[in-house]
């Protein structure tokens, strides 16, 4: 047995991973907004305050997550193809949200570390190629 539910529902999987996508944007700001406000010397939010925020952020996200992990697994994905695949979209959402958001600049280790990413999905998906 190679771990996998079923057999592979592709629409289930590209529905579940666009959820993916949607509920990783969520956790992204809810882990990062905040740094944006801060400025050197300056008055910052309460970190009581910055907390609430980020958890109704979160809990937006997980409102998303949760059942995009359950349409995967019902889809046919196993929980390492699950989290494999949160990986690659954590990075994909990640890269240009602090490049756009928190204006940080481009650099190629982010392509290596996209690319470490997809040998990743390789061998969590071997089995069925």
């Amino acid at each position: 047995m190679d771990g996998t539910i079923g057999a592979v529902r592709p629409w289930g999987v590209v529905l579940a991973v666009g959820m993916l996508v949607a509920s990783n944007l969520f956790m992204t700001f809810a882990w990062y907004w905040h740094l944006r406000l801060q400025k050197p010397g300056g008055a910052s939010w309460p970190l009581a305050a910055i907390v609430l925020v980020s958890w109704l952020i979160a809990l937006v996200e997980y409102c998303i997550a949760v059942p995009a992990n359950r349409l995967g697994a019902e889809s046919g994905l196993n929980v390492a193809q699950l989290k494999i695949v949160q990986e690659v979209v954590t990075v994909c959402v990640f890269v240009p949200f602090m490049m756009l958001f928190m204006g940080e600049r481009w650099r190629w280790d982010y392509l290596w570390a996209f690319l470490c990413m997809v040998g990743a999905v390789y061998f969590v998906n071997r089995a069925r190629l």
